[in-house]
């Protein structure tokens, strides 16, 4: 009997121990949950330390941890109390009140249920409630089953812990809005300004969300003497622009318009059906698009001035760029044109005509002439613009004349003001780059709003950055954009009538003689981008605001963990953003295939400057006397014959994918000014090649002067070496030259 009481006495007081040393470790375990809890939601957060959700995740994990380690102890406590109801009842009774909930309290697990402002603390003091609930309900029967209970209370903790995530975000995005809303326009300014240079967006002082404005009107041009698309993809394009806020047309057609009579040799052989083109001016009239047309009158008239029955009206014999306006034919000529043009729009039903553009930009030859020699160049410009602007103001009176600006700029205030040009036409001013101010001096900006009334905008979606691009560089566009904006803003209050609006251009030639620049479907993402912008008056940084993702279909899942990746990222060669790459508007299959094909004329044209110009083998030294190692010569041309293979494949790639928006001769030509040079210089690599392979054995340095060091002087003769033999290398050296030309 009394060994069984020592048994007892020693059992209970290692089961004290036991419980004493697991309050300790769940005080310890408290106390490092609550710490840390408390450190990752201060009290009072705001928009500048709100943590994002992958942090909530982290500390939800640590919760579910401690949770786990609760349990675990509590069923440790309740085997143990198992055991001793086996040894003796009154221990059993005695071991019962010390794990009862009071007891627990009183050991350190009550701090669990303190109260806390932290929202994660609910989820403790709720999992705690549970935990203490879970070791009640198992006090009154055995264990049975023990896994799946734990499994089940974990789950509910669980379940609980992400409904209070959820309100806890829902609370942290109610407090932005509240805040945002109490913030001064100078505060929201400040953020939108540092979310643009997030975005690679050039930023302007006083654009945003609080600024001017957008222009009355919003133009798009349409540039149809480079490679003008099938009118049915210009329609299928038409709601896009309509969607992103354009008001109309500028559509300059050059020698696409389908010209009859005495002047129908003007119109292309692939120039547009008319009643073709009446159906898309129609199209256009149901979007509710004013439509401008552009007919040149002054300079730019190589499309007319080229042809041998318009050659005399040049201003020079030699040169087809101008037109000579002291030759009555000229006017007459131009009459002719803008009859045609302008009376085929009218008879469109419902399609609004306001105004007509007569061009008049970079007048390279003006005034060179025998008669034109007679007067100054600015009083033949303006007599000229007023000849032509009273024309159609008399015939047609509704519409109004406009002309672009350059020419004016370096005119007097009294030379225009004298010529009353102001009463005739309205000026286009146009620059394209980011500093518009350097080509319209606020000098200049006095005069024209002391001779104009009114006046309109030209700023460049494409067309305007490279003669010869294949791809344009969206954030310079879109800053030449932005900062029209500032400008109309400021600008435009000194105008009488304020500015009419902004016009689009989107050149795909620089001129009727240039090659192609960007075409049309490559510089969709740069309009859209453009557009969307000057229509909102700044760019909307807001991804459920901004109708570009939803206007190009673009496969993009918006930010909601705010990882801090802009939705559009428009730095130095934004080309290349993957945005656009998902985005499935009409034309986006051409607009990765540019990208693709401007990434392997990259690669080759690098591998072409390795091997040839840099190479110690295969340069024009080692051509020009046939002399190389075969084995350099083998592996500098193996990768030669898979790019050209590659790049025919992409030429046919090119052709299908054309096919639906140009016609023949624009894919031809397109595959001839972009593939066909490379393929040709890597055809001319692999000829070197097998001349530089043909010999079988090689002369005795050193090699033979070149002839061609003679023919052009650029060595003296040496009188000292002057042997038949040497003058037979050097024979030798001028026919291995010949035969290389030949083989070429």
């Amino acid at each position: 009997m009394m060994h069984t009481n020592i048994f007892i006495l020693i059992w209970r007081r290692k089961i004290s121990l036991l419980l004493l040393l697991s309050s300790l470790v769940l005080f310890g375990l408290w106390t490092w949950a609550y710490l840390d809890t408390n450190h990752n939601f201060p009290q009072g957060y705001g928009v500048n330390n709100i943590p994002d959700a992958d942090s909530i995740d982290k500390d939800s994990y640590k919760h579910i941890y401690v949770l786990q380690k609760l349990i675990s102890q509590a069923n440790r406590v309740l085997r143990f109390q198992q055991e001793s109801d086996k040894l003796n009842t009154k221990a059993k009774k005695d071991l019962r009140s010390q794990t009862h909930p009071n007891s627990l309290a009183n050991s350190g697990l009550g701090r669990f249920l303190k109260p806390t402002k932290n929202p994660n603390s609910v989820v403790i003091e709720e999992a705690s409630a549970q935990t203490l609930s879970l070791v009640a309900r198992r006090k009154k029967g055995p264990i049975v089953g023990e896994s799946y209970l734990f499994e089940e209370e974990r789950l509910k903790i669980l379940e609980n812990q992400q409904r209070v995530k959820n309100s806890v975000m829902d609370e942290i995005q109610n407090q932005m809005e509240n805040e945002a809303q109490m913030l001064s326009s100078a505060e929201r300014q400040t953020q939108y300004e540092h979310e643009l240079q997030r975005m690679g967006i050039p930023v302007v002082a006083g654009i945003g969300p609080d600024g001017p404005k957008p222009p009355k009107e919003r133009l798009v041009h349409l540039d149809l003497k480079g490679a003008p698309p099938k009118l049915s993809f210009l329609k299928q394009l038409l709601p896009v622009m309509k969607t992103l806020g354009a008001t109309g047309l500028l559509i300059e057609y050059e020698d696409m318009f389908p010209f009859e009579g005495n002047i129908s040799t003007l119109a292309a052989k692939n120039a547009y059906n008319r009643e073709e083109l009446k159906d898309f001016l129609q199209t256009c009239a149901q979007f509710g698009f004013k439509v401008m047309p552009l007919v040149q009158t002054f300079g730019h008239m190589e499309y007319a001035l080229k042809l041998q029955e318009f050659a005399s009206m040049r201003e020079l014999p030699d040169s087809p760029q101008s037109i000579c306006p002291s030759q009555k034919p000229s006017l007459f000529f131009i009459e002719a044109m803008l009859t045609q043009v302008i009376e085929f729009h009218l008879e469109v039903e419902s399609l609004k005509i306001t105004h007509i553009h007569i061009g008049c930009d970079e007048v390279a030859r003006m005034g060179e002439c025998i008669q034109c020699r007679q007067k100054s160049r600015g009083e033949l410009f303006m007599n000229h613009v007023i000849n032509v602007a009273h024309f159609v103001r008399n015939k047609w009176s509704q519409l109004k004349v406009i002309i672009w600006d350059d020419m004016l700029r370096g005119m007097t205030l009294s030379e225009m003001q004298h010529s009353q040009i102001g009463q005739y036409v309205e000026p286009m001013i146009w620059v394209y780059v980011n500093d518009i101010y350097r080509f319209i001096p606020p000098m200049l900006w006095e005069r024209y709003t002391r001779v104009f009334p009114t006046a309109w905008a030209a700023s460049a979606f494409k067309g305007a950055f490279g003669e010869s691009l294949m791809i344009p560089p969206i954030q310079n566009h879109l800053e030449n954009n932005i900062r029209w904006l500032a400008v109309i803003a400021k600008e435009g209050a000194r105008f009488s009538k304020g500015f009419q609006g902004l016009v689009l251009t989107g050149w795909q030639r620089y001129d009727h003689f240039a090659v192609l620049c960007e075409l049309l479907p490559t510089g969709i993402p740069s309009l859209m981008v453009s557009l969307s912008t000057v229509s909102k008056g700044y760019f909307d940084t807001n991804p459920k605001e901004n109708d570009l993702l939803k206007v190009l279909q673009c496969v993009y899942q918006l930010d909601k963990r705010r990882s801090g990746h802009p939705w559009l990222d428009l730095q130095p060669n934004s080309h290349h953003n993957q945005l656009f790459s998902t985005c499935v508007y009409v034309g986006h299959q051409f607009y990765k295939y540019s990208l693709r094909l401007y990434e392997l004329l990259s690669e080759v044209q690098m591998y072409l400057n390795q091997v040839q110009d840099r190479s110690a083998w295969m340069s024009d030294y080692n051509v020009r006397h046939n002399f190389s190692s075969p084995i350099r010569v083998h592996e500098l041309t193996q990768k030669t014959p898979l790019y050209i293979s590659e790049l025919q494949g992409m030429s046919r790639q090119a052709q299908e994918l054309m096919y639906e928006i140009f016609d023949k001769y624009t894919i031809a030509e397109f595959i001839e000014q972009s593939i066909y040079p490379t393929i040709g210089s890597l055809q001319r690599h692999l000829a070197n090649a097998q001349l530089l392979l043909q010999p079988n054995h090689w002369p005795q340095r050193p090699l033979p002067i070149a002839q061609a060091l003679h023919d052009l002087h650029l060595i003296t003769e040496d009188h000292h070496v002057g042997s038949s033999q040497q003058q037979q290398q050097i024979a030798q050296s001028h026919q291995h030259q010949h035969q290389h030309h030949m083989q070429h």
